[in-house]
């Protein structure tokens, strides 16, 4: 028996994408997103978040590394996890998902050089929940993420 539990840990441990989902509730989801674990730290990855964004809004940030002139600036030239920059998201609150089918929306407010409130569109692929959108609706640049990409085409 105990050999069987070592020769499970050991197998957990070596298989790190076991660690980025799949999540079973958008809740789940998003506490991992906002943990900063399991981010991918590869430079020449199209973004850290792909372990937990859907295959459609991978497949955006894919296409416009992959066409984006030498020298410029991606799409988006902010951090959409934390609204900004710079910093980290504080005092980070989720709240209740929204499920229609495979799809979920969901609010989460955090701190960060101010309050923001970003609201995410995730969709169930894979057996799990993946981000596929995120917007910021208030303020005096409202924006959305699949929108930045899709009206730069």
């Amino acid at each position: 028996m105990r050999l069987a539990l070592l020769t499970l840990a050991a197998a957990l441990i070596a298989t790190p994408s076991l660690a980025a989902g799949p999540y079973k509730t958008p809740q789940a989801l998003l506490q991992a997103l906002y943990s900063g674990n399991d981010l991918d730290d590869d430079p020449n990855a199209a973004t850290a978040y792909t372990a937990y964004f859907s295959d459609a809004l991978n497949q955006l940030f894919t296409d416009e590394w992959n066409n984006r002139p030498e020298g410029e600036i991606g799409i988006p030239d902010f951090d959409p996890v934390i609204d900004g920059q710079d910093g980290e998201a504080d005092n980070v609150e989720i709240g209740q998902p929204v499920v229609i089918d495979k799809t979920a929306e969901v609010e989460v407010s955090f701190d960060n050089g101010g309050r923001h409130t970003l609201f995410y569109t995730l969709a169930y692929e894979h057996g799990g929940w993946k981000v596929d959108d995120i917007a910021n609706q208030q303020g005096e640049y409202p924006w959305s993420l699949v929108d930045l990409f899709t009206s730069q085409e």
